[in-house]
């Protein structure tokens, strides 16, 4: 499975990625009441000092990419939703917290990790210029910038995980294999 798209990188002002990002800074719990996914977009990063303004943005990505522990906190869905609802199909990320990556898989977003790249990785994507393209494949876990491939080696995405990622996420991976 390939994802070719414009990335979005969550930098600081120092221009590194954005380390820690818990789901309170994803999707504040202060719209927990929104139910709607489709409502969602509006909120994404709107706690995330300097990215509150992403939602404006949003429609220009298709990659995320992030720094590492992406997603601590709560078990909250919505900070998966958002970005669903805000039209990204992949995120890359140093590292996940476990239940975010977990309820990203179970939702159908694709989601790599540097964890297990080779040495330089996340050097390399702090040097690369917002809206460049990325290409992932989640089955390899290359990712190419702007065309080149094997730029960076990540661990693929194991088979069971990338069958659900691929059906649509775990409901729809279990349509389709209860038949």
């Amino acid at each position: 499975m390939h994802i070719t798209g414009r990335a979005c990188f969550i930098k600081n002002a120092s221009g590194a990625l954005i380390d820690n990002i818990d789901t309170d800074m994803i999707f504040h719990n202060a719209h927990l009441h929104v139910t709607d996914i489709a409502q969602m977009a509006q909120y994404a990063f709107g706690n995330l000092s300097g990215w509150e303004k992403f939602p404006e943005s949003a429609s220009n990505y298709d990659i995320l990419v992030v720094g590492g522990n992406f997603g601590a906190g709560s078990s909250r869905q919505q900070a998966v939703d958002c970005f669903i609802a805000s039209g990204i199909k992949a995120i890359l990320a140093e590292s996940f917290a476990p239940i975010y990556f977990r309820n990203a898989i179970n939702s159908g977003m694709a989601v790599l990790t540097l964890e297990g790249a080779q040495e330089g990785a996340r050097q390399t994507l702090e040097e690369i210029p917002d809206g460049a393209e990325l290409s992932v494949n989640l089955k390899t876990g290359e990712v190419a910038i702007g065309g080149k491939k094997g730029v960076i080696s990540c661990p693929p995405i194991p088979p069971v995980l990338l069958s659900i990622i691929e059906a649509g996420g775990l409901f729809e991976f279990a349509k389709k294999t209860s038949k």
